[in-house]
């Protein structure tokens, strides 16, 4: 993967001092961290050494299919967002930056995840390039056009999806769900509570009784929430569902709306499916913030 010894071991300084307990992680701290003199060996080989980010990124792929030997997995599609000062990174502009919850000047990504029992493990991210911050010749992709090409990618490694999970980002998009039909890979996706479905004029949603079951957790603890099918036909291959955890007062941040092709005799199951997105979500943004994601300022994309 790398044309000299020295440049390997500047990529492994590197990653260990990622992993390292340094609180920022900018390339003078993660030099002192590992034993160096100064901080120009890790700047060389990020500005002007001869190694393939995207090489490297199919390697690790080539091992981890190596790994799950076939076995299927749940794919989960999230964005994540970071604010960043200034203009010098490429592709910061003035955008959602969901860690903050509001339009602020930051950088974007999609992310693909894989959840094989209680192991997660990173796949691919996509930077997410905003209209006006477009190179001249790029061409403009939206999130989830980013997620198609991301499942693209890795259906045509041969990784064995059973299930995507992702947010109304994409559960609202036509696109994204019919290139999952396309590949007949099955999805749970979130909507929005006035998804199209629920409006139109000459439909009226036919809501089922609740139903009460243990959403479990990780750690193996458990809690109450309850499900709700809610349908405009009997004959809909696609099926809708309200997920809370107070059936009564359905709190807003508490109230979760989805559509699946899973069987519709999939109530309990789909409730403990969708938690996985959370749950990896969570997990992510801790993880990213321990291994120096949000302090990163990086001059030249490649």
């Amino acid at each position: 993967m790398f044309p000299e010894v020295r440049t390997f071991e500047n990529f492994k300084h590197l990653h260990a001092g990622m992993l390292s307990d340094v609180k920022r992680k900018s390339l003078p701290e993660i030099a002192k961290a590992v034993g160096l003199h100064d901080a120009q060996p890790l700047q060389n080989f990020l500005t002007n050494s001869p190694w393939s980010v995207v090489a490297l990124r199919d390697r690790r792929l080539e091992l981890t299919l190596l790994m799950l030997e076939g076995r299927s997995f749940k794919l989960v599609i999230d964005e994540t967002g970071d604010k960043k000062k200034g203009k010098h990174t490429d592709y910061v502009a003035r955008q959602y930056i969901g860690n903050l919850g509001k339009v602020d000047n930051g950088i974007v990504s999609v992310n693909a995840y894989g959840v094989l029992g209680d192991l997660t493990f990173p796949l691919i991210f996509l930077i997410y390039k905003p209209r006006k911050r477009l190179e001249v010749g790029g061409v403009y992709k939206t999130k989830p056009q980013l997620a198609v090409e991301i499942i693209e990618t890795l259906l045509k490694i041969g990784f064995n999806l059973d299930l995507v999970l992702a947010d109304s980002l994409y559960g609202e998009s036509p696109t994204f769900i019919a290139v999952l039909s396309k590949y007949e890979k099955h999805y749970l996706l979130a909507i929005r509570s006035n998804h199209r479905e629920f409006s139109l004029p000459d439909q009226e949603a036919k809501y089922g009784v609740w139903q009460e079951f243990e959403r479990k957790f990780s750690d193996g603890k458990s809690e109450k929430r309850y499900i709700q099918q809610i349908n405009e036909s009997e004959s809909r291959l696609i099926t809708y569902w309200r997920i809370t955890t107070d059936a009564n007062n359905l709190p807003k941040n508490q109230t979760w709306y989805v559509q699946t092709d899973l069987k519709s005799d999939m109530a309990v199951k789909s409730g403990n499916l969708y938690g996985f997105r959370n749950w990896v979500e969570y997990a992510f943004k801790q993880g990213k913030n321990e291994l120096g994601w949000a302090d990163f300022r990086l001059t030249n994309y490649q």
